[in-house]
């Protein structure tokens, strides 16, 4: 199941003969289990769940993490190169080609149930936490990010429809798509409009059977043509004859690119064309197009001119993945420069020569090097810490829908959609910088195509723009979530967070504790700065924007440091009862990184602390004609 395609091999192969430091990627399992079995517990959790938790018992909770862990490290990564040297290719308006292998390994995930992984067995799913789906995702995410864009984006679309259609709509799309034959997109972006949505001017006109006919443009719509699969289901934002304007006359419609006969095959193609496919700056693999629509018959999904209401289900899934991808490239990035760093010599270490035997010591022995090298884990370890502890919170939410406890699922809910931006624009600005450093360990050898690192980089960029861009996040976080929650969602967050790490500092000794104690003054500034940058906002409301991003940056550091505590503690428990000790690297290394976090990367937050409270004078001051390059013109 798990071979590779030969073309794919000898490509692989051409890299790894000009340098031997290129490596395939191994999935991180025992971190991942470290986290699911030692941190947070998954296997407590799962008993108490009754939506699937009954069958996410350890073992078959390992065999599924051991599988995919070879499909990911056998399958994914050898493609990674692949899809960027080759990319996808548009033929005509139906048709688009997507790299060699990529195809191939679309049929084995599906035949493995993957895309099935945490759906109902109603519509063929394996029923699963959902929490499972998103630890699959982060295995095959480190892989392979932008093959795993087109099931990533099929769940977005999924999650949707299962979550605001009709059961006829459930009933026509879901079968065929929770098994992976079908697959998914979102539709928002047209070319006068990114993330302001209120401009959408897709039309939707209601027919005599119930349908629409829909006719406009989309443009940045990821994965809107392949060869994967024979249908593709476009969740389309459109507008209704006389909707109000702005987002309030927005509808939301599943438009599939053939017809779907009663009887559920496959009918003819439904005036959905492609006009194009980007020529982008990296996720080569990943097909870009521009889509018209032309009187294609689409059907509503939810209510009418509630469609971003609806919508946000989409775009949450989207911005979590989003998170994962930010990670994944640390997480790439890291294994892509560590044996580099162990095999490459220059210079001697400050301290004394470490490899006599060598003209010259490894370069991981500098300590230039290891910040780098150490910043790439941080991201990838912590940020997997940040991003699980979200997965488990879906699973309590859905939990909680399914026993009829409103309340309780509208307020982990809200904790969600607190913790989502932060998740979001941290960590992809920061795998943006992880793979930097990675390009900087390699030195000139980063800048070279066949070292892969530089693909690493020009990929993740797009991590920061696409589902909202790291400003619209900070917005999103400060205005949206906190300030026009009354501040609420902070107090919540405070109040939680500082009991979790009273509990870690009550049961620990040394600089564990000591680093607790720290760090819940540093959540009590973070409520007390939210508090002052309010109270600005009450009379200045552009010092939001102001504030917003590095309030978000500022808001991740913190986090990322709270989450290495935690692991910490986890660690220092696991060296005390003495039971892992074929393992104490492992977990010395967990305190070793908790320490760096704490030392080299929170700090950041007080420069934050100032540039938050910039002037909004000095940002706003300067007329917009002043920018110019060239002022005899003015």
């Amino acid at each position: 199941m798990f071979s590779i395609a030969a073309t794919t091999a000898a490509t692989v192969a051409r890299a790894a003969s000009r340098n031997p430091s290129v490596r395939h990627y191994t999935a991180p399992l025992r971190d991942i289990k470290f986290l699911m079995n030692e941190v947070y517990d998954f296997p407590s959790h799962y008993k108490k769940l009754s939506q699937g938790g009954e069958n996410a018992t350890p073992d078959i909770v390992d065999s599924i993490l051991e599988e995919s862990g070879k499909f990911a490290t056998g399958v994914l990564a050898p493609l990674y190169v692949v899809g960027d040297k080759v990319g996808c290719k548009y033929v005509d308006k139906h048709t688009v080609i997507t790299p060699p292998g990529f195809k191939e390994a679309y049929q084995q995930y599906v035949e493995g149930g993957w895309q099935g992984l945490s759906y109902p067995t109603k519509y063929g799913g394996q029923g699963f936490p959902q929490s499972l789906a998103l630890v699959q995702a982060d295995i095959s995410s480190g892989a392979n990010f932008p093959w795993t864009m087109y099931p990533g984006l099929s769940k977005g679309a999924i999650n949707t429809i299962y979550s605001h259609g009709t059961e006829a709509l459930k009933e026509k799309y879901l079968h065929k798509m929770v098994s992976g034959e079908w697959t998914g997109t979102m539709c928002l972006t047209e070319p006068q409009c990114g993330s302001d949505l209120a401009q959408v001017s897709t039309r939707a006109e209601p027919q005599p059977n119930g349908t629409y006919k829909i006719t406009g443009t989309k443009i940045f719509i990821s994965c809107g043509e392949h060869d994967f699969t024979e249908n593709i289901v476009h969740c389309v934002l459109a507008r209704l004859p006389g909707a109000p304007p702005g987002t309030k006359g927005i509808t939301l419609f599943a438009v599939p690119k053939k017809t779907v006969n009663p009887d559920g095959s496959v009918g003819d193609f439904n005036g959905v064309n492609i006009g194009r496919i980007e020529n982008k700056m990296g996720v080569h693999g990943s097909s870009t197009c521009e889509i018209n629509f032309e009187d294609a018959v689409g059907e509503l999904i939810g209510l009418p001119n509630k469609g971003m209401n609806h919508m946000f289900t989409f775009i949450n899934t989207s911005r979590l993945g989003t998170a994962v991808q930010g990670m994944g490239a640390a997480e790439r990035s890291y294994q892509t420069c560590l044996p580099y760093a162990k095999e490459r010599v220059s210079m001697r270490a400050l301290s004394g020569t470490k490899n006599p035997e060598k003209p010259a010591d490894y370069i991981i022995n500098h300590p230039g090097v290891r910040k780098l090298l150490m910043l790439q884990k941080a991201i990838a370890e912590g940020g997997r810490s940040m991003i699980y502890e979200c997965a488990m919170l879906a699973d309590e939410m859905v939990e909680a829908q399914a026993k009829g406890d409103l309340k309780k699922a509208e307020k982990i809910d809200d904790r969600l959609g607190f913790l989502t931006p932060i998740l979001k624009g941290f960590l992809t600005e920061k795998g943006i910088e992880a793979a930097s450093a990675g390009i900087q360990t390699w030195g000139g050898h980063g800048f070279i195509k066949e070292n892969l690192q530089e693909q690493i980089l020009r990929d993740v960029r797009i991590a920061a723009l696409w589902e909202g861009t790291t400003q619209i996040q900070g917005l999103d976080l400060l205005g949206r979530k906190i300030l026009l929650q009354k501040l609420k969602p902070i107090i919540n967050h405070t109040k939680l967070t500082t009991s979790k790490l009273w509990n870690v500092a009550v049961n620990n000794t040394g600089e564990t504790r000591t680093r607790a104690l720290k760090l819940i003054g540093k959540v009590l500034k973070w409520q007390a700065k939210t508090f002052v940058i309010a109270a600005k906002a009450a009379r200045d409301r552009e010092s939001v924007g102001v504030a917003s991003v590095d309030y978000l940056m500022y808001s991740g550091y913190i986090t990322l440091a709270c989450h290495y505590v935690f692991m910490e503690a986890a660690a220092q428990k696991a060296l005390e009862t003495g039971k892992m000790r074929e393992e104490k690297a492992f977990y010395e290394a967990k305190i070793h990184m908790s320490e760096y976090v704490f030392n080299e990367l929170l700090p950041h937050t007080e420069k934050l602390a100032i540039t938050m409270s910039t002037p909004t004078k000095t940002i706003m001051q300067m007329p917009a004609s002043s920018f110019s390059f060239d002022y005899t013109r003015e």
